[in-house]
């Protein structure tokens, strides 16, 4: 079984529940972190010590407070995690579970499980653990479930970049500006006009508006 775990969640009680469903399967070297950078450096100086972590449950959301993180989000801390120990096999143990935020995590190449917090979230984590130690993959069932629907509706990284700086009040000018300027392609404002007409007419919007609403209750961005 698994010796050494690290347990990145904000949440104290959460923390704790987990903590003891890991000491039910007898595993004694439990760290925990309420913050992604502490759970970097964490995980950094394991393996600069030679005694890497070989197990990480993360959560993908992290309240912010008066902190200033370098890493905010679950999703990045597991990105830079599995770049530096690509032997670290990770669990993600989340309340998110809108197909696309998942699809993209198991494309990435990062994790190994995917557990819903809620009422069998405790069960399905010991599944989990059990699956990995036997080098298999896991999801949720109900992952499992609406992963396999083909009607998922998937966007890439310019649409929803694009609707995300619609959201915040750009024009269409300075949405091109800051795709240029993360290298985002395509980013021409032709190419930009011409997706949101598409997207509008794809979710039956009336206009730009209507279009971030509908989006934001997908939870599409």
């Amino acid at each position: 079984m698994f010796k050494k775990v690290l347990i990145a969640e904000d949440m104290d009680s959460i923390n704790h529940a987990v903590a003891a469903s890991l000491s039910e399967m007898n595993i004694e070297n439990i760290f925990h972190a309420q913050y992604c950078d502490q759970a970097w450096l964490l995980a950094k100086k394991a393996l600069q010590e030679e005694n890497p972590f070989d197990l990480l449950i993360c959560d993908l959301s992290f309240k912010k407070d008066h902190r200033n993180e370098k890493i905010t989000s679950g999703n990045e801390l597991i990105g830079i995690l599995k770049s530096e120990d690509p032997n670290l096999k990770i669990i993600v143990n989340s309340i998110e579970d809108h197909p696309q935020t998942v699809r993209e995590l198991w494309d990435s190449g990062n994790i190994e499980a995917y557990v819903c917090k809620g009422r069998n979230g405790l069960k399905e984590l010991k599944e989990a653990i059990n699956a990995l130690w036997a080098g298999k993959n896991y999801n949720s069932p109900e992952i499992e479930k609406s992963l396999k629907q083909n009607n998922i509706l998937v966007l890439n990284e310019f649409e929803i970049k694009i609707v995300q700086y619609l959201a915040s009040g750009f024009t269409q000018d300075q949405i091109e500006e800051k795709l240029k300027s993360e290298r985002i392609k395509p980013n021409s404002k032709s190419a930009i006009e011409k997706r949101l007409k598409e997207l509008k007419e794809e979710f039956q919007a009336n206009n730009s508006i209507h279009l971030v609403s509908i989006m934001k209750d997908l939870k599409l961005i």
